[in-house]
């Protein structure tokens, strides 16, 4: 262990050294380009110097007029701050100087540059030029100092005083430095783990995981915060102030909870209605029905929205004919639009849970003569209530961070996804949409950690034994009647929604004018075909590295056990808490600055794709991983297959459904992102559903209503196939009897 110790500390040393080497040179280099540089500037200054003057002439009102436009020409030109001696002065001598006051200030003799002027001017006096040994800070900004002599016919006339300002160089020097630490940490725990890990692979791993955690989720958090107590380069608490202080902030934060209540509420009694009729009755089409279930989930966000404006909108078509009520715009269309696209994941969440649950219990009160509606209320809806609260709590989390439908839809109703938005775009105040996302982050995070922390540890056990293979049908016809019912006319409503969409491809303008038309399709294609490359090839790409990045944690988290795990896992599941804005603020302000510039590159939207569906694969592979045997993984260890070898032989082909759902649900998602991309496009790299939104937004609902189709004929392509690929285990699957 001593020899390992030292070898450990020699090559640290050895590197820190030789890195310390190519430091030294790298900087010194620079410094003496940029040097050189500088006093090429400061020549070019002076030899801009007004002609046919003397040190006489100088004094004159006409020759003042000549040396300030000079003066501000060379500023302008060569940037920082410029002033003009007349003469050469002596140390303790009085002279008379043109220009910025702020650099005359400092010839004065109780400034801590007197000394670095008279040295200045003493090289003045040599027909030489002096660069300051000091550099000078005014306010903020540090610039380097020069001293050059500007001569007549031979003759020194006055010394030009410029102050360059060095903060690109500063800059420069402080990120070498940081990419040298840098380099030396990773290079500090490499060595590390090479040299005192029993599984350097799995350490290597960890390594990564933790890198990525911190650099694509912890430091954009961390720099959103910051930014959040910094208004114009100066700390405060104003920004804090008045987003609590203000009415309108505290009217959106509240008008954000009521639409997640609403939306949570009405969601998760509808995905119950979907969840127990296909889980827990026997009726017949219930392939049908859970295609339609969960329909709207892998749907684009707009897609809804867009139907809901073009039959209930102000020019909608229900509206033209009379039958609507009330506006669309608002609170009313808000929870509508959110509940249609919300409830599958109640009803995913929900038909996992009720499909689990032994119907001993149930057939014991049955056999007592208890009633089927006591049963039910008795015994399958209390072991059903953590599935039921956690479907609520993540419903609620997912509208508060909604901002699609709220774009469109919300009118004059405030919620807190869409005024950080606004801040951000609309008035250019970063510090506020950052604070005002982070506000956003109190209520969605708890949801989601009282989700995954408490609900989930709470114990509903009923399984103690050999599970029955069969599930008791707890509904009378009547009650079958209703539920069915109300199921046909949410399925009826979604065919027509999705119909709508279809219709508006093929007339010129919906609302307006109904003629039978294929324009929409040829223009839409031409003007979309960037933005669906685009997206496709962002997307392709996110895809696979989400994917080996969520089974590589999943197993670490289920299998490995190594320092850190609890926080490693916290950090990779949280961006699944996070309100999409605020990611989108976070990663604008982390990564449009040294060391990592992405903005305005495809990399920052494919970092973002896979750090934020991440965490669903995880969950998926961690779900896989525990029913699979570790057993079945230590026998190839012992036979000598290392972490790397198990992980690709056995593990992923075991998971290989979990692997292949992670897979397409990110390029799904991926595909019909909105929140954090729409903050993070630009000019080369687009987006197609924000091309959709813009569409919309301009009233050019038949060219939204194409891509639209376009992008859901790509979503249920690739579903489909992944239902050819993974098919269901019909050992796994229970009868239901009467």
């Amino acid at each position: 262990m001593k020899k390992r110790v030292l070898n450990f500390v020699l090559i640290l040393g050895l590197v820190a050294v030789l890195g310390f080497w190519i430091f030294s040179n790298i900087q010194n280099e620079f410094l003496s380009l940029a040097k050189t540089q500088q006093l090429r500037l400061v020549s070019a200054i002076v030899d801009a110097f007004p002609d046919a003057l003397t040190e006489q002439d100088a004094r004159g009102p006409k020759a003042r007029t000549d040396i300030l436009e000079w003066l501000e020409k060379s500023v302008k030109n060569g940037g920082g701050k410029a002033a003009f001696v007349l003469g050469v002065p002596m140390p303790g001598e009085s002279f008379e100087a043109i220009g910025d006051g702020s650099l005359i200030e400092i010839f004065a003799p109780q400034s801590p540059f007197s000394s670095e002027s008279i040295k200045g001017f003493d090289n003045v006096a040599y027909d030489e030029t002096y660069r300051s040994a000091k550099d000078l800070k005014l306010g903020n900004t540090y610039y380097a100092l020069f001293f050059a002599p500007v001569a007549q016919n031979g003759e020194v006339i006055g010394a030009l005083v410029a102050a360059l300002d060095i903060s690109e160089e500063n800059s420069f020097i402080n990120l070498l430095i940081l990419m040298f630490c840098l380099a030396f940490a990773i290079l500090a725990l490499v060595t590390w783990q090479v040299s005192f890990s029993r599984d350097v692979i799995t350490g290597f791993a960890v390594l990564t995981l933790f890198i990525i955690a911190a650099v694509f989720v912890a430091y954009p958090l961390l720099e959103s915060l910051r930014l959040s107590f910094y208004q114009d380069g100066v700390w405060t608490l104003d920004i804090w102030k008045t987003i609590l202080t203000s009415r309108g902030y505290r009217s959106a934060l509240s008008g954000s909870i009521e639409l997640g209540v609403w939306t949570a509420t009405c969601s998760t009694i509808l995905g119950f209605v979907f969840a127990f009729v296909c889980s827990r009755t026997n009726i017949p089409c219930k392939g049908f029905i859970t295609a339609m279930g969960t329909l709207p989930v892998i749907s684009p966000p707009f897609s809804l929205t867009l139907s809901i404006i073009l039959l209930f909108g102000n020019n909608g078509l229900f509206t033209r004919m009379g039958l609507m009520p009330f506006s669309i715009y608002g609170l009313p269309g808000l929870v509508l639009a959110q509940t249609i696209g919300m409830f599958p994941v109640a009803f995913l969440t929900l038909s996992g849970v009720l499909a689990a649950i032994d119907s001993t219990f149930e057939d014991a009160a049955l056999n007592l003569s208890a009633t089927r509606m006591k049963v039910f209320s008795s015994i399958t809806l209390p072991l059903a209530l953590p599935g039921f609260l956690s479907a609520w709590l993540l419903v609620f989390t997912i509208s508060l961070a909604d901002f699609a439908n709220p774009l469109i839809l919300a009118g004059n109703f405030r919620v807190l996804s869409l005024e950080s938005y606004m801040e951000v775009t609309g008035m250019n105040r970063l510090g506020h949409g950052a604070a005002l996302s982070m506000v956003l982050l109190v209520p969605t995070l708890t949801a989601f950690l009282v989700q995954r922390f408490w609900i989930a540890r709470k114990s509903y056990v009923t399984v103690t034994g050999k599970p029955s293979g069969r599930i008791t049908d707890l509904t009378t016809r009547p009650v079958k009647i209703v539920l069915v019912g109300v199921i046909a006319l949410t399925i009826i409503f979604l065919i027509s929604l999705y119909g709508t969409i279809i219709a508006g491809c093929f007339v010129k303008n919906w609302g307006i004018d109904y003629t039978f038309s294929l324009d929409n399709i040829f223009e839409a294609v031409t003007r979309g075909k960037d933005a669906l490359f685009d997206t496709l090839a962002l997307s392709l790409a996110a895809t696979p590295i989400a994917g080996v990045l969520a089974m590589v944690s999943a197993l670490l988290f289920v299998r490995k056990t190594f320092y850190g795990k609890r926080l490693l896992e916290i950090l990779m599941m949280t961006p699944f808490a996070l309100p999409g804005t605020l990611v989108g603020i976070s990663y604008v302000l982390a990564f449009s600055k040294a060391p990592l510039i992405l903005v305005g590159t495809a990399a920052i939207i494919v970092v973002n794709y896979t750090i934020r569906e991440l965490p669903v694969g995880i969950e998926g592979g961690m779900a896989a991983l525990r029913q699979i045997d570790p057993s079945i993984e230590e026998a190839a260890t012992d036979l000598g297959a290392d972490s790397a070898v198990v992980f690709r032989t056995i593990v992923l082909p075991l998971v290989r459904p979990a692997f292949l759902s992670g897979l397409s649900y990110t390029f799904v998602r991926s595909m019909t992102a909105v929140s954090a991309v729409i903050f993070l496009i630009s000019a080369r790299w687009y987006h197609l559903t924000i091309l959709i939104y813009n569409f919309s937004e301009n009233l050019r609902f038949g060219l939204a209503s194409v891509l639209s189709t376009v992008l859901i004929i790509i979503v249920f392509g690739v579903f489909g196939l992944m239902r050819l690929l993974v098919r269901r285990n019909d050992n796994l699957t229970k009868t239901i009897g009467a």
